[in-house]
């Protein structure tokens, strides 16, 4: 079972630099992100060990959110040894998340 890590502004630097990473920017608020969130869960633990998950809560790291050019949520960030190489706005389903994982691995 794979483990969703949550990052802050003191962690995301250091954990999206290496590998293929997933993050979620979201708010605990946020109806759309709720329903995201059974899909990421079950994305994490099949890509379990072949890429990290991650989710960021842009109420506690605005600045983040803003240097990534988040407008809204939720936005998916794909990472590749620290480069940023998709994003995705707005409820995808697992299939579309495993389709840009694939692309990545």
């Amino acid at each position: 079972m794979s483990e969703i890590k949550h990052l802050s502004e003191d962690n995301y630097e250091q954990e999206t630099a290496g590998g293929v990473v997933v993050v979620d920017f979201y708010a605990d608020w946020c109806g759309p992100c709720k329903m995201m969130a059974p899909a990421f869960e079950e994305a994490a633990q099949e890509y379990a060990g072949r890429a990290t998950f991650a989710k960021l809560n842009i109420d506690t790291a605005k600045q983040i959110a803003v240097a990534n050019k988040v407008m809204s949520i939720p936005t998916l960030l794909f990472f590749k040894d620290g480069e940023q190489k998709d994003r995705v706005t707005g409820v995808i389903d697992k299939a579309t998340l495993a389709q840009k994982l694939d692309a990545l691995l």
